[in-house]
């Protein structure tokens, strides 16, 4: 079970003091506006009000005691930035920052964040994927060059195996699941028979990816 430090509790923060409650982690949940502080009571071990730019009260939460510490102000950068920057001075073991600019993530990195996370550029890309090609149903990048995509089945697999159209040697992907309906089929093996109404969770890069989704 994790501990988390979580700072600011608009709506990203709330969202992620949801999500750490369905994986049980211990979160203290931390801004200065008492009303977003009793929104997330619900969903979080502990909550304080205060002012994270405060030296004094960065101090008092005994920070180096947290798994990670989430930084998850996003309308105001300057606060953001000195949050950060006082989480580090007090040992922070590890800082995720939230930016809304590349200019942000510079400079938060460069102020002692350990990650930065860009949700709403994140987002925007995942969404252009999702909408922009009808055989895309999902779509996580995992590095620059490489994600994972949910995708049809092309109609000209149907009845034919994995070994039979020589998946990895002709297209330069993972096959990392089937799906179908709500059935999960994780690493298929080489005889699997595709059918129509299946999907796949394929792995590679991007560029080897796009060339397959235009089938």
């Amino acid at each position: 079970m994790k501990s988390v430090l979580l700072i600011g509790l608009g709506r990203f923060g709330r969202h992620m003091a949801m999500k750490f409650q369905q994986m049980h982690c211990e979160v203290l949940a931390v801004d200065h506006d008492e009303d977003r502080v009793n929104d997330v009571l619900p969903y979080v071990t502990n909550a304080q009000i205060g002012d994270s730019t405060n030296e004094q009260f960065i101090a008092s939460l005994g920070v180096r005691n947290f798994d990670v510490c989430v930084v998850g102000i996003g309308d105001n950068f300057q606060s953001s930035l000195e949050t950060t920057s006082l989480l580090k001075e007090q040992g922070a073991r590890f800082v995720v920052a939230r930016a809304n600019r590349d200019v942000h993530a510079k400079f938060l990195l460069r102020n002692g964040a350990d990650d930065v996370v860009y949700p709403e550029k994140q987002m925007a890309i995942r969404t252009a994927v999702r909408y922009g090609n009808d055989n895309v149903y999902d779509y996580v990048q995992l590095t620059g060059d490489h994600s994972i995509y949910e995708t049809s089945t092309p109609a000209s697999w149907d009845g034919k195996t994995i070994v039979e159209l020589q998946v990895r040697q002709r297209y330069h992907i993972n096959i990392l699941a089937v799906k179908r309906g709500d059935v999960l089929e994780p690493l298929p093996s080489a005889d699997h028979v595709f059918r129509a109404g299946e999907s796949l969770l394929i792995l590679g890069s991007n560029s080897d990816i796009e060339k397959f989704l235009h089938f």
